[in-house]
């Protein structure tokens, strides 16, 4: 399938700050990640600790906290994880589904969903 990255803006639940990233779009990952004090700085408070299984299986606890999230077009309030300094930002599965966005890998784009009520 491959990766590829996206321009998202992540922000406080208040709105009173946001921060564009460009995020790799990671369907395998529950949540969206950023690194712990970029989330901090603009005012993203954890309120939880949740367990994680790494690609190489190991279990970490991260701690979580609720964000609002903007991404190609659409507006959505998702949880994020604070991660680790290092990490790269990630898009994951929770925040597409909650902004209605589909991913199409090979041309690598985020595509509105139909919105489904059955």
């Amino acid at each position: 399938m491959g990766t590829f990255y996206w321009p998202i803006e992540v922000g406080s639940m208040d709105g009173s700050a946001f921060e564009t990233v460009d995020a790799m779009v990671d369907t395998g990952a529950f949540y969206t990640k950023l690194p712990a004090s970029q989330l901090r700085r603009i005012g993203v408070v954890p309120n939880r600790r949740r367990r994680f299984r790494l690609g190489d299986g190991r279990i970490v606890e991260r701690e979580t906290g609720p964000a609002i999230v903007r991404v190609a077009g659409e507006e959505t309030y998702t949880i994020v994880v604070f991660g680790e300094e290092d990490t790269s930002p990630l898009l994951g599965a929770y925040t597409l589904e909650g902004a209605a966005l589909v991913v199409d890998p090979q041309g690598q784009l985020l595509a509105p969903a139909d919105n489904l009520m059955l």
